[in-house]
Formats: structure tokens, sequence, C-alpha cells
């Protein structure tokens, strides 16, 4: 995993949780662009998006607090959002319940002036070096999904617990590991919105946290083809550089058209959202479409490093291992695909 250090030197030169208010100490930055330039250069470089962190504490987890909390949780939790001393995750899968939200366990008991949580989550992002996470839990089970409430938790709050980090495929900048919850008593003031009213926020974030998904998986797919294209410019085979051959150039043609396409897509996408018109729709097919095409690229790139692109020491090979869960997580693409019909076909 990275280093906290590492953290508290973004937060210096500004880069965690932007958007926060000026008297929190953030910039109070309202334009998403920044937030995707940031995840973008990320994803050129070669780091992995969104999971390497960064992007979720900022464009994911953040936006909960910002939006839902309460002036006096703000106050205390904000300030070390932006200097990187509190490092955000967020905690809805549970062991046996992925995508289906409603299918949690978790519960928070109103106890009068706190409420006691209990139960677990798996596949935290930054959940092995986190600080505050904001926890979905039922506060009435019988509700089903107007039943889901969400909170912030600290995570040095007694009976939080955090199981060994996760050895993933792929990913391996990013701490990943469970979360467990015994009678964690969470203070009334840290309810973020309303009780009962968990669900439809988290339907209501969702759009931008397949965005930030969507905006890391092209970012990727630009940096695996541009490491593709100069690597073919060099490799030698039957006295000549591979970039001769008819299959290499018609390869690097469909790779490079895919990714054009991809691009304008996510730039519209964007736009979009910085004028408060994506929909969960359109959301859905960026970060389905997108992050497929992500794992096509770093496929096709492998193949075209031969024997390389299967070495750990090239970039390739860890761009084609940490693309492949992005298919996975902010949503199945399968359940991206589910919410494409019903917004197109009707429930």
């Amino acid at each position: 995993m990275v280093s906290r250090e590492s953290w508290q030197k973004l937060g210096e030169a500004g880069f965690l949780c932007m958007q926060a208010p000026e008297e929190h100490g953030g910039l109070g930055i309202t334009d998403f662009k920044y937030n995707t330039i940031f995840a973008e250069e990320l994803g050129l470089t070669g780091c992995a998006g969104p999971a390497v962190g960064y992007p979720l504490h900022n464009d994911i987890v953040f936006p909960y607090i910002h939006h839902y909390g309460q002036e006096a949780l703000l106050e205390k939790v904000v300030p070390g959002c932006v200097s990187g001393e509190i490092i955000l995750a967020i905690a809805m899968t549970e062991p046996g319940a992925g995508s289906d939200l409603q299918g949690m366990r978790s519960t928070a008991e109103d106890k009068g002036d706190h409420y006691l949580l209990n139960g677990s989550k798996t596949f935290i992002t930054n959940g092995y070096l986190s600080d505050g996470v904001v926890v979905a839990a039922k506060t009435d089970p019988s509700k089903g999904a107007k039943g889901i409430s969400l909170f912030y938790v600290d995570a040095h709050s007694e009976g939080f617990s955090k199981g060994k980090p996760f050895e993933k495929v792929g990913l391996h900048a990013q701490d990943t590991c469970e979360l467990f919850f015994e009678n964690v008593k969470v203070p009334k003031e840290n309810l973020l919105g309303e009780e009962g009213k968990g669900f439809t926020y988290l339907m209501t974030e969702l759009a931008q946290e397949r965005l930030i998904v969507a905006i890391g998986a092209i970012a990727q797919a630009e940096n695996a083809l541009q490491k593709t294209i100069a690597y073919v410019k060099e490799r030698s085979a039957f006295g000549t550089t591979v970039d001769k051959f008819q299959n290499t150039r018609f390869k690097i043609a469909e790779m490079a058209t895919e990714v054009q396409v991809g691009r304008v897509f996510l730039d519209r996408c964007v736009e979009l959202h910085c004028a408060g018109n994506l929909d969960q729709e359109t959301a859905s097919m960026a970060k389905y479409w997108l992050t497929d095409l992500q794992y096509k690229i770093a496929e096709e790139g492998l193949q075209l490093h031969g024997g390389y692109g299967y070495i750990w020491e090239y970039d390739i090979a860890r761009a084609w291992a940490d693309s492949r869960v992005q298919r996975i997580y902010a949503g199945t693409n399968e359940i991206m695909k589910e919410l494409i019909a019903r917004g197109v076909l009707g429930k």
C-alpha cells in the first residue's frame, strides 16, 4: 500500500478534497473538471486511477460527508480530510451482499444518545489505512432499502477492527480489507443526512462514483496504448521492428480509434456532470463501456508485447492486472447493463 506520508504530501499540495470550503481548509473549488484532471493524471502515470485510493477519498467518499454531514461533524473531520491526516473509505459491500445493497445485514440501533453499530463489510478500498469510514447500515431492517442509513464512523472507535489486507491479483498500491463492527458506538451527530434516506443518498452519489471510475479507465487505456506504441517501434523480429507488420499496424489502428471514441464520450459525460445533467443510465454506460475498453486495450497491448508483456517489470503487465477489477467494483458491468436497460426499456 502507499504510505501515509504520500497522503499528507498530496494534502499539502492541495490535491485532497478540493471542493471542501475554505473555512474548513479546502480550496472551495466547485468545478469537477479539476477533480477530473487529477484523476486523469494519475491514470496517465500508470497509477491505477481511482483504485490507488486518492480519487476514491476525494470524489466517492468525501461527497457524502460534504453534502450530508452536520456542521459539528464537518468542523471536526473535514480539515483532516483535506490535509491527508484522515484517510477516508466507504463501507457498503458485505460478504453476502455485493451489488445488492438492499441485502445488507449490518445494523445501527438507536440507543437514544448514540447508535450501536454491528456487522461487517468487505473489499473496502483504503480500509486498512482508513481513519474515517462512511458506513451503510440498516436502522430499520423491516423497511428494506428505506431502512438504510449512512454514518461517519471513526476508525479508532472501540469495537471497530480491520482484517489483514487482501493479496489481490492487481492494484498492489491500494490497501483492501474487511472491516468489523462489534457494538461500535456512533454519536448521533455522525448520522449523515436523515435516518432511512441512505439508499437515496447512495443512488444520488453513485453517478459520480461511476464517472470517476470511467475517468481512470480512459486515462489508463491511453497510457497502455502509448506504452504499446513505444514498444512495437523498438522491438525487433525477423529483421525489422514489429510496428512494420500489418497485424501490428491494424491492431494499433483499432486501439487508437476505440480510445479516441472513448475519450470523446468521457469528456461529454464530464460536461454533463459539471452541468448537473449526468443521469444514472449515462453514468452506467460510461462505467461499463470504458472499463471494458480499458481491459481490452491492456489485453491487446500485452499481446503485442509478446512474452515480455507477461513480465511484471513491464508496465503493460501491471496495466493488464490492474484493469480487470474495474469491471467488478462500483457495481459490476452486468449490473450497469441492467441499469441501462431499465432506463431505455423501463422496469
